[in-house]
């Protein structure tokens, strides 16, 4: 589901429950190519940032999981020269 913003709401499941993250468009397809970089699923990356993220919320985490990764060099070239 897309927002009026660009935000994209997906519905996940972590550690047994179904919770949603709203992230932009970008931040969802540079997540998918870092998931497939390492030849993980989307869900378990994210139950592994969700692990990792304190009191911050999921899709701040995300955010910030997926910035770390791009200054790196981590996240794979996208199609239209996007992360």
């Amino acid at each position: 589901m897309t927002t009026p913003g660009g935000i994209v709401k997906r519905s996940i499941a972590i550690a047994g429950h179904r919770t949603s993250v709203s992230l932009e468009e970008p931040f969802w397809t540079a997540l998918q190519g870092i998931a497939r970089e390492r030849g993980r699923s989307m869900a378990s990356l994210i139950a592994e940032i969700d692990a990792g993220r304190g009191p911050q919320n999921l899709s701040s985490a995300i955010r910030v999981f997926v910035l770390e990764a791009v200054r790196n060099g981590a996240v794979p070239d996208q199609p239209g020269g996007r992360p």
